[in-house]
């Protein structure tokens, strides 16, 4: 397969490398890949697959990396001499097939990036590539040199026997080769994070803090990070066209600041606003955005961005420069604020609260927000949801290796910490409502300029958090949930319940933490 592996002077037919965007959309429409939108998207579907298969990846257990890699559900093992075997057909299985190869980095800090070749069976996911992560230059390109390596085989199925894997399906990581090999999937989104996988297990060892985020910064050069799940508000709150995106998902934080791992955005597309998310709509209709299962009128090309009929988990890849206020270089400096997002169905946590560097580490390792009713099959009461680091399915090593990161750079540069809920006040969800969008963007503006400092607190007596008492633009009563209540009593029965499920899913990590992490737990008592 040399002809994949060092594509820049390839002479094949076969081999296609680091084509531009037309020429990319040539060949998605010769090969029946997907379909032109009004406006110019690249509309494809992605089959039985419409978002990532999480228990179909494997982790190879090898000698460079066994050691160090957080073995369990998450991270499964898969052998050596396995993985050489199936790697072995997907290059045979590629070298018959027309490939599309794309030369890329990871990471905006030249002192942590790497060189990443994603070779692919399509135009389209080629097209992915090109847009997710950071284009180099063309004097980049004459001299690359790839230390990272994606082999994407959607065609292949894997033999579940034979091979050791799940089923026909596969994501293989070989954290020593830096490897990746996906097949038995379309979804491209596999690639996307299994090179963010990739780098959380790198950059610890570089004192680098991995971090499923968004990221931005003010016209002072305050930077602020977010964390949060799906539902959160992450991009929205992110999103604040009085401040610079750095980035919407994944980013590093070294001696150097903060800096973007991507050149992109992966965006969730369904219900999409084009009066709450400008930015964002008006990508679904640049010529070079793609839009993975995205309904499409098959006679006026138009889209339907309201409908689910594909799957609830549409998603559009554009490039980063497609958003107006993102940052041409995807790097900023050293974090003033960092504010944890959760959505919580139960109706008790605080819309707002300052958190100590230990609660910080907690709530990271947590990882909460809750599941709504109709979300999920089944679902018919609010449900906790605890992913690890806000990014569990993606992260090689113990929570507490990140844990510990995070709460050096906190420390060493005076970093505030908040907690913010998104989710619901008054009762829990069916009973209360969901906060105000505009209270809670006045909350995040706040705690960013720093006019929460000096407020009296007051601390939640269960939770520890310590709790504004006065916001500007924001009814102090909706600043302390227990008053929102109708019925304290209940609340207080409410907000036990939640605490008993935090303790309970922080066992699973409680001999890989320091005394003072675990100290920061809520009171059960």
């Amino acid at each position: 397969m040399t002809d994949v592996l060092t594509p820049q002077r390839s002479t094949s037919p076969s081999v296609h490398a680091n084509l531009s965007v037309p020429a990319l959309y040539e060949a998605a429409i010769r090969n029946h890949e997907g379909v032109i939108a009004v406006g110019g998207a690249l509309v494809v579907e992605t089959g039985q697959h419409t978002g990532r298969s999480p228990n179909d990846k494997f982790i190879v257990d090898e000698p460079s990396s066994s050691a160090h890699v957080w073995w369990g559900e998450i991270n499964r093992p898969i052998s050596e001499d396995r993985y050489a075997a199936l790697r072995a057909r997907v290059m045979a299985h590629l070298a018959e097939r027309e490939v599309f190869v794309q030369d890329c980095f990871v990471g905006a800090d030249p002192a942590h990036r790497r060189s990443l070749r994603v070779t692919t069976e399509t135009a389209w996911a080629s097209l992915f590539a090109d847009n997710l992560f950071i284009r180099p230059s063309a004097a980049e390109l004459a001299h690359f040199e790839p230390n990272f390596l994606v082999f994407d085989a959607p065609t292949l199925r894997a033999d579940p026997a034979r091979d050791g894997t799940r089923t026909e399906t596969f994501i293989l990581l070989h954290l020593g080769r830096r490897e990746v090999l996906i097949g038995g999937t379309a979804y491209a989104g596999e690639i996307k994070k299994s090179v963010f996988s990739v780098m959380n297990y790198l950059l610890p060892d570089e004192g680098v803090l991995p971090m499923h985020c968004s990221a931005n910064v003010g016209a002072a050069g305050d930077v602020a990070i977010f964390f949060g799940l799906s539902g959160t508000g992450k991009t929205s709150l992110s999103a604040d066209p009085e401040r610079t995106l750095i980035g919407d998902d994944e980013h590093g934080w070294g001696d150097n600041g903060v800096f973007n791992f991507e050149g992109g955005c992966y965006a969730k597309m369904i219900r999409l606003s084009a009066t709450a998310e400008p930015d964002i709509y008006a990508a679904t209709r640049e010529f070079g955005t793609i839009l993975e299962n995205v309904v499409i009128d098959p006679v006026t090309r138009e889209l339907d961005l309201d409908s689910d009929a594909l799957t609830e988990n549409t998603r559009g890849a554009y490039p980063l420069e497609f958003i107006r206020n993102a940052s041409p270089t995807g790097r900023a400096g050293q974090p003033s604020n960092v504010v944890f997002l959760t959505a919580d169905a139960f109706g008790v946590l605080p819309p707002i609260a300052r958190i100590s560097p230990a609660q910080a580490m907690y709530h990271f390792i947590s990882g909460y927000t809750a599941k709504v009713a109709g979300t999920e099959v089944g679902v018919t009461e609010p449900t906790a949801t605890f992913s690890t680091c806000f990014g569990a399915p993606f992260m090689p090593r113990h929570p507490g290796v990140y844990a510990r990161l995070l709460g050096e750079r906190i420390e060493r540069y005076g970093v505030r910490t908040w907690l913010i809920n998104t989710g619901w006040t008054g009762g829990p969800y069916g009973v209360g409502h969901r906060i105000s969008i505009a209270h809670t963007r006045a909350m995040v503006g706040a705690a960013l300029a720093g006019e929460l400092e000096g407020v009296p607190l007051v601390t939640d007596p269960i939770f520890g958090l310590q709790v504004p008492t006065a916001c500007p633009g924001v009814p102090a009563a909706v600043l302390q949930p227990r008053s929102t209540w109708s019925d304290p009593a209940a609340y207080d029965a409410q907000a036990r319940k939640l605490a008993r499920m935090f303790v309970e899913n922080f066992r699973a990590f409680a001999d890989g933490v320091s005394p003072e992490i675990l100290a920061a737990a809520p009171r059960i008592a």
